[in-house]
């Protein structure tokens, strides 16, 4: 108990101490914009916002418990006084609707943290595919969405499309490595500067050609016509290139990632992705997110881990 009210307490100090806000229970990390001399923007670490979170009506199971034999009680499960997270309700009334486990004789809401440690510590994690939250990540470079998009159970990506996106909302992303180090962190600077800029002159390069008529370029809408201009010129842009998406994930997924990503053998600028999404959720629902441990790493980065990993 001391460990997890020492984690609980740890992790709400490093979403305040990120500058973690939550908007009408909805939590969002939040990153600040940098500009080069010339102006070319870029961020330094990701920004997580939560999009959307369970809505759980649990009054509407009146009918179908009043259904049952008056003696086993069952409609006392929607007296219960202990409220909960909608994610922890919705995934608590999954698993006792298992068992049937409505009566006097079930796990009340107030021992529900129990209730899923019995749960995620036998491996039985599949009544977390029933809770979903969707997220708007930002602050994240090609590099890191590489690597996130090959979670593909449970989870699904609308990532934005540089082919039909234009430079004029091209950003950068500094790696950790660089911030803290004067020459990398100006190489980066000039990099990103570089990359803008020959973007850019390539995308007038290429409009001149379509212009004269050129069989690849040329498109009867302009759409079209911007398209391949767009995508022809990307081939340029680096993986620091920010790559901003819309990710949604069940609970049982989300664990998972935040488990391989937030592990001390994690690419560190995903980690620090991971530890965001995980600072979010736990501060959304402490329940199903209440057995990870932060630790420390030599880096300075921060790492999260359960004892019930795979769940």
């Amino acid at each position: 108990m001391e460990t997890t009210e020492r984690n609980a307490a740890r992790a709400a100090e490093l979403f305040g101490e990120m500058g973690g806000v939550v908007r009408d229970g909805f939590p969002a990390i939040h990153s600040p914009v940098y500009h080069t001399a010339s102006g070319t923007a870029y961020l330094k670490r990701p920004g997580v916002v939560v999009l959307t979170k369970p809505q759980t009506n649990v009054a509407g199971l009146g009918g179908f418990l009043e259904g049952f034999d008056p003696e086993l009680r069952f409609p006392e499960y929607l007296e219960d006084p202990t409220e909960l997270p909608d994610s922890s309700q919705l995934c608590k009334t999954a698993g006792q609707l298992c068992y049937a486990s409505f009566g006097p004789r079930r796990t009340t809401n107030e021992n529900a943290g129990a209730y899923f440690e019995r749960l995620t510590s036998a491996g039985h994690g599949s009544v977390l595919e029933h809770a979903s939250f969707s997220f708007v990540l930002y602050g994240i470079s090609r590099s890191v969405t590489h690597e996130l998009v090959r979670h593909r159970a449970g989870a699904a990506f609308s990532q934005i499309s540089q082919r039909y996106v234009s430079g004029s909302v091209l950003r950068f992303v500094e790696r950790p490595e660089y911030q803290e180090d004067e020459e990398l962190h100006r190489l980066f600077e000039e990099r990103a500067d570089g990359a803008a800029a020959g973007y850019e002159e390539m995308a007038q390069r290429l409009l001149g050609r379509q212009g004269e008529g050129h069989a690849m370029l040329s498109a009867d809408q302009k759409t079209d016509a911007r398209k391949k201009v767009q995508q022809t010129a990307r081939s340029l842009l680096p993986n620091e290139t920010e790559a901003p998406m819309v990710f949604t994930g069940n609970v049982r997924a989300l664990r998972h990632i935040i488990e391989m990503r937030a592990d001390a053998h994690a690419e560190s600028e995903i980690r620090g992705l991971a530890l965001r999404l995980f600072l979010c959720l736990r501060t959304a629902d402490p329940i199903l997110f209440g057995d990870y441990e932060l630790g420390d790493l030599p880096d300075g980065t921060v790492t999260v881990s359960t004892r019930n990993r795979k769940a």
